[in-house]
Formats: structure tokens, sequence, C-alpha cells
């Protein structure tokens, strides 16, 4: 298909094809003119930056080389004690001072002796960490005496060589002689002053370089160590452009100075895992790796080298420089840049080419294109607003003004448009993000009054054959008066009736019979003659409400065209959080029925479940209202409290799998049953075999008297051991190790049994039994035992490998249960044994495993989490997972302790009586401080005034006593804040 277009767009077309050609040509030649003299200046910048580095260089070491020459005249060289050598302590000071870059100035004498006087701050990290506070300057002096070990000595100085500490040091004494260094010898051998190549110093690791002269007539040497880490930062500050690497090196490729010091020292397996000087290809940029073997190959060269390196995708210009320093190697300046920021300000020139080609292109066009231009400005303009209502950019009306008529009538048709689908977005979303229910149904009848411009409207909602009236206001969002009655479907007036058979909005005026169906006769709307019927149906077309929309003036067609749209998204948001709200409610009787039955399986638990949230609930509410200490920010969302709300219901489900008669247990041998009367019948066979005996012996002839007395003690005595074992089944709190042994000695006893025990029994029990061999009748039995068939395996499902998934890290007792009746009598304290003790607790391992398994919600998921904590304890030492506070959410930890406070003072557990607000609040202070609760929150569980609300709601007012707060608080210790 060919495309044709006017001549003005040719014409245009060939002027502006030949302008882009010559500035396009004009463009390159720049580009070139400008590479090139970038390139150049570059070159001598790097040549001007290496005289610069060698000036500093000078610069640092030449004061300190007046320093040293100065201070080999002095009369310390010649001096023999450190009293003496101490008097030119104050020309030691200025001279450090003189020369920042001087570290320090020292004396080696020829007997072994050492005198030096340093900043302090520029040794070893551990010599740093001795440095009293207060100290500039440190004196290290080694004095060798005849017939005497020699003394090491290190005296701090302040500011005004005021002695702060002086230290006495024989490990430094024996371990260093001057007479031993390279610096001593070489200055000793040198008829003029020394001067080391650049080295890193082993103490401080920094780099510098070290003079030394010989003094005193040939028995000292002067020495200073002088700090050259100063390159590095003047290297970065002449960089050629933010890009750059700079590095000085010596002959060997070893990095003298960096901008980065930290990359310059390395632990290097040459030197056994010291510190050394990291190569140039060691430090971590990958377009110096390549120039270690430039640096090498240059010794002997004077001349600079230049290259190119390509490094992945980009390219750099490389240069290598000789810097000569007298006395010392010569050391070699890198310099890399980045050709894409050294060609910066060529391709700036490349763009202000483009700019002014533009601004050409504007001033070329022809008087008759900026005519056509002016029209069809007018159309790109509303294009582009059209794209914008495309991508829903609603930010700013359409504002347009134009000399051709039909242009203006589509920009005022297109600003309308753009309002009304703006109106329309804005409701439906504002609509749609309300998450409550029943704050939504006055939002979207508020929201769908001021869209139609009606003074008011009622919405109802549809159950069964009928409408309610859920809300109804007028246009300023005020309740109307009077109540409204529901409307059966079939009788709701001529207006509404129609809108609801035919399932769209209509409009009309109101009649007589509309009032009086609707109720609306009694309002305050006398002026209200016209309305809007509005049916809301669902996705699949059912009927789930209705809304009346009355105003003073009749509905155009626009606005009930938008109102019948506006409708629709209304009922699908009406249906979507009915059914929401629908399915929370049922979730939460849910919640509540599992917290029902818990609190119902055990009279010992009874109102447990829902009286902890509510103390949980308490204190959240606290936490927010707090307006200092750790919680003063504190704040729970609408999502944090439903949170909290299911957590707090289900933080004990996990009870409905722990046996009743594990958590009821009253006695040591009761388990489905107690089985004291299975060893009471044991001593009924017992007293009755020692009758037998009697009978028997009177009857072979012995003394009747005799043996009745010895009848009646034997049977005393198995009275008196029955009772004690009937005794030991009732549990307490401690038993005697003399009880423990009385239980031996009467376990040890015998009866006869007579009757197979292997038959009327369980499966399982019979295979436990099976374990041992059958014995054959009639056999004697001990009066307790602990019998193989007592001791019940823990199955693989009951064990818990420490890699667990939920990291329970619990002591697992070996066996499941065990019965053994001796075992359980001998619990010390209370009724259960460790495995029925596990059983108990593992209620909360439950907990975890049952709540990580529901599909929460995002805003759900920490629930597992808070209800899983409560029995967790501030210093690890709680379960299942042994957290730490933490490791534990701040709704967690408020949940430990209305757990605790709830089960202190509830009185529905006939094991126990409830306590008082005193008793159970010292009770939890104690806690508090062996770290059990957070002492935070126990704090404002106590200065808030919680208890006490609790105690009034839920205690019996005989349990309500007074409690002294400020002692409980003075008890508290300092704790961390983690909120």
């Amino acid at each position: 298909m060919h495309h044709r277009y006017p001549l003005h767009i040719h014409i245009s077309t060939l002027f502006l094809a030949l302008i882009l050609l010559v500035c396009g040509v004009l463009s390159g030649i720049g580009y070139q003119l400008s590479s090139k003299l970038l390139e150049e200046s570059a070159a001598d910048l790097t040549a001007r930056i290496s005289r610069a580095a060698l000036l500093e260089m000078r610069r640092i070491i030449e004061p300190a080389e007046v320093a040293t020459h100065l201070l080999s005249l002095q009369r310390v060289t010649s001096a023999t004690s450190l009293k003496e050598r101490l008097d030119s302590l104050e020309f030691m000071r200025q001279a450090l001072d003189s020369s920042p870059a001087l570290s320090s100035l020292y004396v080696g004498y020829d007997n072994g002796d050492f005198f030096l006087v340093g900043r302090v701050g520029h040794g070893s990290a551990s010599e740093a960490a001795r440095v009293p506070a207060g100290a500039n300057y440190v004196v290290q002096s080694i004095e060798r005496v005849a017939a005497a070990p020699p003394r090491g000595r290190f005296i701090y100085l302040d500011a005004a060589l005021q002695t702060l500490r002086d230290d006495d040091r024989p490990d430094y004494a024996a371990a260093y002689d001057p007479r031993d260094r390279i610096w001593y010898t070489e200055g000793l051998a040198s008829p003029t002053q020394v001067k080391t190549p650049p080295y890193l110093f082993f103490s401080s690791r920094r780099v510098g370089t070290t003079l030394a002269s010989r003094a005193g007539g040939g028995r000292s040497v002067v020495g200073a160590d002088i700090l050259l880490d100063t390159l590095g930062k003047s290297l970065a500050r002449q960089k050629v452009t933010p890009g750059s690497e700079m590095v000085l090196v010596n002959a060997q490729g070893y990095v003298l100075a960096h901008e980065d010091v930290s990359r310059m020292v390395l632990a290097s397996p040459e030197s056994n895992g010291k510190p050394s000087l990291a190569r140039i290809d060691e430090l971590a940029v990958p377009v110096l790796v390549p120039l270690l073997t430039v640096v090498r190959q240059m010794q002997g060269q004077e001349a600079a080298h230049a290259l190119g390196v390509k490094v992945g995708d980009n390219e750099w210009r490389v240069s290598v420089n000789r810097l000569i320093l007298e006395g010392v190697p010569p050391l070699y300046l890198v310099t890399a840049i980045p050709e894409n920021e050294l060609m910066a300000g060529a391709r700036q020139v490349i763009r202000q080419s483009a700019k002014a080609t533009l601004l050409v292109l504007l001033l070329s066009i022809p008087l008759t294109w900026l005519l056509a231009q002016s029209i069809s400005r007018s159309l790109r303009r509303l294009a582009s607003e059209a794209e914008a209502i495309r991508h829903f950019e609603f930010s700013r009306p359409i504002v347009l003004e134009s000399s051709i008529k039909e242009v203006t009538e589509l920009a005022l048709t297109m600003d309308g448009m753009k309002r009304t689908i703006h109106r329309f977005l804005d409701i439906s979303q504002t609509v749609a993000a309300e998450q409550n229910f029943d704050r939504l149904l006055p939002r979207l009848l508020a929201d769908t009054l001021s869209a139609a411009e009606a003074r008011a409207g009622v919405l109802y909602l549809a159950e069964a054959s009928q409408l309610n009236p859920a809300v109804a206001l007028d246009d300023s969002g005020s309740a109307l008066a009077g109540d409204l009655p529901s409307l059966d479907v079939a009788h709701t007036g001529p207006l509404l009736g129609a809108a609801l058979a035919e399932g769209i909005a209509r409009a009309g005026r109101l009649q007589p019979e509309d009032l009086d169906s609707l109720g609306l006769a009694t309002a305050n709307l006398a002026q209200a003659s016209h309305a809007m019927a509005v049916p809301l149906c669902n996705r699949k077309n059912e009927l789930v409400g209705a809304m009346i929309l009355l105003s003073e003036t009749e509905t155009d067609s626009h606005r009930l065209s938008f109102v019948k749209a506006l409708s629709g998204s209304a009922a699908v948001s009406l249906e979507s959080k009915a059914l929401i709200k629908a399915q929370k409610d049922l979730f939460e009787a849910f919640i509540q029925l599992i917290a029902a039955a818990i609190d119902a399986k055990s009279p010992y638990t009874g109102g447990h479940c829902a009286r902890v949230p509510e103390l949980t609930k308490m204190l959240a509410r606290a936490a927010c209202a707090a307006s200092c200490g750790p919680y003063q920010d504190f704040q729970l969302s609408e999502d944090d409290w439903e949170v909290l709300h299911v957590a707090a219901w289900l933080h004990d489900c996990g009870k409905v799998t722990t046996p009743e008669y594990v958590v009821d247990k009253a006695t040591k041998l009761e388990t489905i049953h107690d089985r004291i009367h299975e060893i009471r019948m044991r001593f009924e066979v017992l007293k009755r075999d020692k009758e037998i005996s009697s009978l028997q012996a009177i009857a072979a002839g012995k003394d009747a008297e005799t043996v009745h007395r010895q009848l009646a003690a034997e049977l005393q005595q198995l009275d008196d051991d029955f009772a004690f074992v009937a005794r030991c089944n009732e549990g307490g709190e401690f038993m005697a190790p003399e009880s423990i042994d009385r239980l031996q000695a009467i376990a040890a006893r015998t009866w006869l049994r007579t009757l197979d025990d292997r038959i009327g029994i369980s499966q399982d029990e019979r295979l436990r039994k099976a374990r041992t061999s059958c014995s054959t009748l009639p056999v004697a039995e001990t009066l307790l035992a602990d019998k193989p068939e007592h001791f019940i395996a823990r199955r693989a499902q009951d064990r818990m490998p420490k890699d667990n998934r939920w990291g329970f890290r619990m002591q697992v007792p070996p066996l499941l249960y065990n019965r053994g009746e001796l075992y359980n009598l001998s619990v010390a304290r209370g009724t259960l044994s460790t495995e029925e003790r596990y059983k108990i607790n593992e209620h909360i391992v439950q907990t975890l495993v049952m709540l990580s398994q529901l599909p929460f919600p995002r805003h759900l998921r920490q629930v597992p989490e808070i209800a899983g904590g409560h029995h967790e304890k501030m210093d690890g030492s709680g379960y299942p997972r042994q957290l730490r506070r933490e490791q534990m959410s701040p709704l967690a930890r408020m949940m430990a302790i209305a757990d605790i406070f709830e089960a202190l003072t509830a009185v529905d557990r006939p094991y126990k009586k409830g306590k008082t607000l005193s008793e159970a609040l010292a009770i939890m202070s104690r806690m508090q401080q062996e770290q059990h609760i957070d002492p935070e929150l126990f704090a404002l569980f106590l200065r808030a005034g919680v208890y006490l609300d609790y105690a009034r709601q839920f205690m019996q007012p005989e349990q309500i006593d007074a409690v002294d707060v400020e002692a409980l608080l003075t008890a508290t210790p300092p704790f961390p804040a983690a909120v």
C-alpha cells in the first residue's frame, strides 16, 4: 500500500536530512579532535602527577632528614644514662612535631643501649591496647649495666611531656638489641646518612622508610622512621577521572601507595602468614593484574611506558612513569584511566552538537511548516492524553485551546471521559481496599452518592426474598432519621420493582407508592422528587443487594450509565467482602470451637484458652498506649491484632493430642485406672496366705496362741506396708531417700501367681509380654515390679531428630511411657514420670506442628511463632526451641506472661487453689529475675495496671489483695531492649 504525504512534509524532510548530514560530519570531526586533545592532556597530567608524587615524597622525607641530622649533633648521642638522655626529650618532641610523617626518633648505642621517642598510635595493635588515656608520646629505653640484667622501660607522656605511666619491660630489653639491626649496622658503616627503600613496618602495618646516620664519634647511630601513607591520599586527590586507578610500586611490583590502604597489606604465604605488601596484581583491581610484568621489565629504562589494556568490555589507557629519589632504588607510578571516562568530554561534544543540530532544525523549518505544526500539535497533545488514559494516568486535566472547533470539542469530550474513568476507578479502588465489611457498606453508599450527585440514599442487603436496610445516608455522610423497613422483593414499589425485575438500574420520578413501600414518607426528604433504583447482582446474576439514590432533579442518561457501570463493580466487591467476612466468621467460630473443646476436655484447664487471649490483648493494648519507655513506639495494625487474636486462641491447640489420663493423673500409678488396686489385691493375697499358713501350723500341732500372735504381727506389717505404698502413690513435693529404700524393700517381697497373665489381654500388651519367656505356673513374683511389658517403646514418628524442620530442641525420653510400678512410685515430686511430663510439655510441639501445616494467609503467617512461644524463656532455657528473648517477637513474649499469670491465678483447677495477686506477682517477679519472662513487659504489666484490670474481670474478690508495685519493679534487672 502506497502512502501519500503533503508537499510541505517532503520539503521539510529534505531540509532535515541535509542539516542532519552537515551536523553529523561536524560532530564527527569535533569528536576526533576532542579525543586527541583529551589523550594528550591525560598524558601531560600523568607526567605532572608523577612529578607531584616525587615532590610529595621529598616533602615528607626532607624535614625528617634535617631532624635526623640535628639529632645526631645532640648530647643524647653520647649520653650514658636514661636521665641524661631525657634532657633531650623536648628537642626530640619538637623534631617529631615539625614533621607529621615522622613516626619516631631513636638512638642506638655501641654498648647495646637504646633510646626512642615516638608518637602513640604508630605501634602495633597489642601495644596500643596498653597505652593509658591521654598519652601522646612514648619513650622506649634499654639500659645495659655491667653485672646486671638489661633494663627495658616504656614511659608514657602527655602533650606537656608529663609522665603518665612508667612500665618496666624486661622482655623488651631481652628481645631487642639495636646493634643487630640493619639500620644500625648500615648507619655505622656509612659516612653519610642512610635511607632505606620504602617497606612495610611490621608493627603498624604501614608503609614507610627509615633514615640512619652515625653520631657521637661513632659510638652511636641516630635513626628515624618515616610514614609514607599520605602518598595514597595525595594520589587519590590527583586522579584524572573518578574511575582512574593510581598506584606507586617498587621495581619488584610491590605496592607502596594506593588510595585503598586496606588492600596493600596481605598475609602472604611467602612470609609464613606474616603481613607483607601486596603486589600490583594482588590489589583485586583487574586492570592492574597484567601490569606486574610491565613494571618488572622497565628496570633501567628512563622513558615512560604507555599501553592499552582491555578488561571485559572496558578499554583502559595505562602509563608507567619512573620516579628517581636520591638514595632509593627507582619507583614507578602506574596510572590506569578508563577510556569511557577519558572520552566523556568528546562524547559531551557529540551531545552538544546534537543539541545544536536540533536548534538549527527548529530555526530552519519554513513558516508554512510552523502553521501545520500548530494544527498537528493539538492532535498530538490529544493523542498523548489518550495514551495517558490508556496507562491510567489521571493526574492532570485536559486543557487545550485550538482555533479548530472540532479539536476543541474533542478535547472537552476527552476531558470529561478522563474525569469519569478516574472517578470510577477511584471509587472501585476505595471500595476494594476496604477490608472491614461493616465500614465498607457506608463507604460504598457515600461514594456512590457523590458519583451520582444524589441528595440521599439507602443501601439494602438481600437475604432470601427480603431486602434489609444496611445503611441510610444523606450527601453529607450523616445517617437518615427514622427506621427503614425491610422490603419484600415482590413488593418494593414501581421504581425499584421494575429495576429488580429487569436487573438494571432505572431512574424516574418517585410515586407515592414508592415512598410508602420504601418507608421514606416520614424521612426529611420532601424535596427529593426523583430517584435511581440500582439492583446489585453478583457474577452469577444473583441479587445481593440494592440501592435507592434520591435527588431533587431528573437524572440524565450519562449519570445513569455511570451508576450502572459502578453498580456491577460495587456488587462484586460487596459479594467478595461478604464472602470474606463469612469465612472469617467461620474461622473465628472454628478457633473458639477448638479452644472450648480443649478446655472441656479436662476439668483442670477449664476457661484457660478463653482467658489467655483477653489478658494478652490487655497487655498489647497497654504497650500500644505507652508514651515512654521501650514500647513508646510500639503499635499494632489491624492485621497485627488479628494475628494476636488467632495465636492467643490457638496457643494450646496441641493439647487435643495429650491423653486425658496423663493430664488428669492424680496418683503415681494412675493410667486409665489407678493400678494401686492391683497392688492392694496382692497385699490381700499375702494376708490370706499368712492366715492359711497359720492355720496349717496350728493343725500341725504348734501352739495356737504363739501362731496367732505371730500372725497378728505379720498382718499388721502388711497393713503398714500397704499404707506406706498408698501414701507414696498420692505424690507430694518431696520423697526422702529412706522412703525409696523402704519402697525397694517392700517391692522385694514375693507373692504366688497361679493364673496365666497372657490371656484376655490386648494385642499390644501381649506383644510386650512376648519380650520375655513364659514362666511355669505357679510362679513367685515380686510385690512391686518394673516388668519389660511396662516399657512402651517410642515409635519412629514419636522421635524428634536434631535437624527437625521446626527447630525443636527438647530432651526426648527414650521410652514413650514407662509404667513400671516401682519406677512410678519412686517419682520424687508430684505424680508424673519423666515420660509423662514430656508428654504434657509436648503439647506445645504439637501446637507448632499443627499450626505450621495450616495454609495461613500472608498476614497471619506469624501465628505459629506467637502461639508456639509461650513456654520459651528469655535466657534460652525454655521449650520447645530454646529461643532467647531477642529471637522472640514482642507478642510471643506477651503471651508467655499472660499464660503464666492466668495459670497462677486460675480458680478452676481442682488440684490447687488460685493464688492471690501479690502471691502470683511475687512468683513472676522471681521468674523475671531468673530471665524466664521479659522484665520490660513485666514492668509494663505492673505499671499499666494490666494485672488489676484482669483481676477485676476474671478473679475472685478474695484473691485481689494489695500489691507493692514499686517493690516488684526495683527487683527488675536491666535487660537490652528488643521490641
